[in-house]
């Protein structure tokens, strides 16, 4: 293989891919989306504020009128001497957005029942607020009548919510937090994103070898450089625009990202939700707190529940989150990064060229590719919940099978993978991409001189023999 022609023919794919519009428009407008995708969650937080509702309340229990406090989102209207009936069917002409009727108090299950009739549905966290307020008096009316004494006392100092704090441990002793949440995000990042790049590359690969062969420019091509210099050309050259791509992308995100937060605010964007929907949020995602049933028995935690003790101080979630991120050995994922998406870049270019090489239009690839982008896809599956088990045997193999390893490695890697590991799949990757990159050259010297006849793998496999 002659390097000069090879580097001709990478600078031609090149300076072809960059200079089209479509280029320069999805490199100036995906950074766009990506900032968009930043900011705009927080953005619609703030718009997604939730008009003040005026309730009327038409307390027949007596219990719940004490937990009824106005606040931003809602102004309660308390109703006295009317029936439901009388102001459900006309809301707007006592001045309210939705009536809130609760029932007399049952005795013997010592509860009460709620109904709200409004115009409209009430948003989600209205009709939460509501719904809490009536289970906190129903609590307290309960607490009362138990009989029970300091009962209310008992039952704060019953109830836990303990956080477990996870460390890592290096070989001198020193203790670092670790969340496996922060973890489970760069793995599903980085995977995701090895994913994307591969199987958007390669496809653009595969488009460039139709387009040429379909135009019959390959034809001028082959008869003054070899056929396997032109597929490694272009695959190099498409190489070298989905870096350039990725570093525009990079440093253009970037750039959007810092200017809106100065012309939004930082505090602003960050602020979007406040903390008492954050900890709403924590509580609908956590666990029942499940209380004993039998009233008598919180007597005989009633000594534990007044005893006091002094819990160690909690790290805040950003010490947690920075702290996380140095243990992960930044260099080593930053290098197996780049090694893993290019080995894994050349590996399925190589077999999407040679696709190309087959057919004289996309439509026709479909059967032929989808071998191919199984094995992609497959890696791509076990990478969303290598998070779960990185050690466990399926993402261990996933990471060693080359089809699979460029996005499974990559997922686990934050985890901590032990060198050998890394260096055979890299080693097997290599290999694999070395063989199939000259059973795919012999696929293209001869399928990219084939035309009017519809290709299968059964003439694929015919042209390897030749």
């Amino acid at each position: 293989m002659n390097i000069k022609t090879l580097g001709i023919i990478i600078q031609r794919e090149y300076l072809n891919k960059v200079k089209k519009k479509s280029f320069l428009i999805i490199t100036f407008l995906a950074p766009v989306l990506f900032a968009a995708l930043c900011i705009l969650p927080s953005l619609i937080m703030l718009g997604a504020k939730e008009e003040a509702k005026k309730v009327g309340v038409i307390d027949r229990s007596g219990i719940v009128t004490p937990f009824l406090e106005s606040g931003e989102t809602i102004e309660y209207v308390f109703l006295e001497d009317v029936l439901p009936e009388d102001v459900k069917t006309n809301l707007s002409g006592h001045g309210i957005d939705a009536l809130l009727s609760i029932s007399e108090l049952d005795s013997e299950q010592r509860s009460v029942s709620a109904d709200c009739y409004s115009e409209k549905p009430l948003g989600m966290d209205t009709g939460s607020i509501i719904e809490n307020r009536i289970n906190d008096a129903v609590e307290a009316y309960r607490i009362e009548s138990s009989g029970v004494e300091n009962l209310e006392e008992i039952m704060a100092g019953v109830k836990s919510n303990i956080h477990l704090h996870s460390y890592t441990i290096d070989e001198s002793g020193k203790e670092t937090i670790s969340e496996s949440g922060v973890y489970m995000a760069v793995s599903m990042i980085l995977g995701m994103a090895i994913y994307m790049f591969i199987a958007l590359f390669c496809g653009m690969v595969m488009s460039s070898v139709i387009e040429e062969k379909s135009s019959r420019v390959v034809e001028v091509l082959v008869s003054s450089v070899k056929a396997t210099e032109l597929m490694f050309g272009k695959i190099i050259g498409v190489a070298l625009v989905a870096l350039t791509q990725f570093l525009l992308w990079i440093v253009l995100t970037l750039a959007i990202l810092t200017v809106a937060m100065g012309i939004i605010g930082k505090d602003k964007i960050m602020g979007a939700i406040s903390p008492e929907e954050t900890a709403q949020m924590t509580q609908m995602m956590a666990p029942g707190v499940h209380m004993p049933g039998d009233l008598a028995s919180l007597e005989s935690v009633a000594a534990a529940a007044d005893s006091t003790s002094v819990a160690p101080a909690e790290p805040s979630g950003m010490q947690a989150i920075v702290s996380t991120l140095s243990n992960i050995n930044l260099p080593q994922l930053c290098i197996c990064f780049l090694l893993f998406f290019v080995f894994g870049y050349l590996l399925y270019a190589s077999l999407f060229a040679a696709i190309g090489s087959a057919v004289e239009n996309e439509g026709d690839s479909q059967q032929l590719q989808l071998p191919i982008t199984v094995p992609l896809l497959l890696g791509f599956f076990i990478a969303i919940y290598a998070f779960k088990a990185p050690g466990s045997s399926l993402v261990f193999w996933g990471s060693m099978i080359p089809f699979t390893s460029p996005i499974v490695m990559l997922a686990r890697l934050p985890f901590g993978v032990a060198t050998w590991e890394i260096v055979l799949s890299l080693v097997l990757l290599i290999g694999t991409f070395a063989a199939c990159a000259w059973l795919s050259a012999k696929i293209y010297k001869v399928g990219i001189l084939m035309f009017g006849k519809k290709s299968t793998w059964k003439d694929l496999f015919k042209w390897l023999k030749q």
